[in-house]
């Protein structure tokens, strides 16, 4: 007998973000970016660029992470998470488009990049290496799809070019992770100077190597949590072992940069970009690099979900300070969104958790051989609250 749908908090809650999106994506498309956002000509770039693009593409960089480690580098021990990962990474992608194509002022030209060719554009670089990326990690997670409809001679197929695909993602990944920074190299003297540096580019791809490995812990964490599974504690403490040293390469090579422009006043001048840079700086460097060399807290699966989540939460707020605080100097405008800029993007989020949990309902996402009971679609996110009190 067919399991009746059980109304609880989390689904309407669901329910309700997912319609108040709704109402702001017809009032965006059928009214424009004007009467939708608080956008302007001093601002033409706000939440859906800084929060749904800049940070959703880092936020997704454990996919490229972790596949090379697991078939470029063959380490096969960590190929428990594998699954769950590409497919994070695959639905951050699918959903940094359709946040693109909100921003966009004329969103069905976007297909203009495919053979409108401007090979000195960063963004032209950067659309061509999504949309790749995008394709590899589609082909990636092929194989759990076919698994679950006995495709045994596709699956086979896709296996003889995993290898191939495997390193075209890691080359494309780098590409745009750091193209990413460089869309803001051309402002100079409008990016605030805690912000700019002819380095963007690198720290752009170290700190989402960095989120990526954040992402990947606090994915695993909530999942086995959700799916009543064991947590990977001696992989995941891995992976936090490998984010300390990004962490720690992306904060030295940080202070060389001020120090080497003559930027280290800038860290102690009394102002909002000075509190909000210290911020980030802590939240995602210092802290998580402090809880992650401790062997009880990387033996800890409480401990390794609030690091990575320092880690994460870090990663939000530089994204968004480059994106904004950064640039509110100069403007001399304050910029705030709009309850539907908010409402898209927390429902883009929600529409993520919602695939996810009915992929690992129906998939062999995990060890699908054990026989685990799938739990209710939205006990992933009920567990997120849970992981937040307990940690």
């Amino acid at each position: 007998m067919a399991r009746r749908f059980a109304f609880s908090f989390w689904k309407i809650m669901a329910g309700v973000i997912l319609a108040a999106g709704l109402v702001s994506t017809v009032i965006r498309f059928t009214m424009g970016l004007g009467s939708s956002t608080n956008l302007s000509d001093d601002f033409p770039w706000g939440l859906w660029i800084g929060f749904d693009v800049l940070t959703g593409v880092g936020l997704a960089a454990g996919g490229f992470t972790l596949a090379a480690i697991v078939y470029i580098f063959n380490l096969k021990r960590f190929e428990p998470i594998i699954r769950p990962t590409i497919l994070t990474a695959f639905l951050g992608y699918v959903l940094v488009i359709m946040g693109l194509m909100f921003d966009l002022g004329r969103p069905l030209q976007i297909w203009h990049a495919i053979i409108m060719w401007n090979p000195r554009s960063v963004m032209f670089e950067v659309a061509w290496c999504v949309m790749l990326y995008t394709t590899v990690l589609a082909l990636e997670f092929a194989p759990v799809v076919l698994e679950k409809f006995k495709l045994t001679r596709t699956i086979a197929l896709l296996k003889k070019i995993s290898i191939p695909l495997i390193i075209l993602g890691v080359l494309l990944s780098t590409l745009h992770q750091s193209s990413l920074g460089s869309l803001y190299l051309i402002v100079p003297d409008k990016l605030h100077g805690l912000w700019y540096s002819s380095l963007l580019p690198v720290f752009f791809y170290m700190s989402a190597i960095a989120a990526g490995c954040g992402m990947v812990i606090v994915e695993s964490t909530l999942s086995s949590r959700a799916f009543k599974r064991g947590v990977e504690v001696h992989l995941l403490a891995d992976i936090a072992r490998v984010c300390v040293v990004v962490l720690g390469m992306y904060a030295t090579l940080k202070l060389m940069d001020f120090s080497g422009d003559h930027k280290l006043g800038l860290l102690f001048q009394p102002r909002m970009e000075t509190y909000f840079w210290w911020a980030e700086f802590l939240i995602g460097v210092v802290v998580p690099m402090v809880m992650f060399v401790q062997q009880k807290v990387r033996t800890s699966p409480s401990g390794l979900m609030t690091g990575a989540l320092f880690v994460v939460v870090g990663f939000i707020l530089n994204r968004m300070n480059v994106t904004i605080t950064g640039m509110e100097g100069w403007t001399g405008a304050t910029y705030i969104p709009s309850w539907m800029e908010l409402s898209v993007t927390v429902s883009l989020v929600t529409v993520g958790f919602i695939v996810f949990a009915y992929a690992a309902k129906y998939l062999p996402l995990f060890d699908h051989g054990h026989g685990h009971e799938a739990p209710d679609e939205f006990d992933i996110v009920r567990d997120l609250n849970t992981v937040s009190r307990t940690s």
